[in-house]
């Protein structure tokens, strides 16, 4: 079951560059790819605030923050995570 699932994953990213290789990259695109990362972001992180305890809800706070601070999502992620394993850790 992991490798069909490795596979299709593969497959997605492969079929996203090859796909891509055909479209021009205007303004309009680069706008797009902008805000598709802030909305798998914001994708993972809302169920988190509806239903999670108080360390994913510290986790959210952290990454909601660091966005808003460095505007990137990658070190907000990072954050969000250290931030949770610190609250569950105490």
């Amino acid at each position: 079951m992991v490798a069909v699932m490795a596979l299709v994953t593969l497959a997605t990213r492969w079929g996203g560059v090859f796909v891509m290789s055909y479209v021009p990259i205007g303004p309009r695109v680069r706008r797009f790819i902008a805000a598709m990362s802030g909305s798998v972001l914001v994708a993972v992180l809302a169920p988190m605030a509806a239903q999670g305890d108080l360390g994913a809800r510290a986790a959210l706070a952290t990454t909601a923050l660091v966005m808003l601070v460095l505007k990137k999502p990658l070190p907000a992620i990072a954050a969000g995570i250290v931030a949770a394993a610190l609250f569950r850790q105490f």
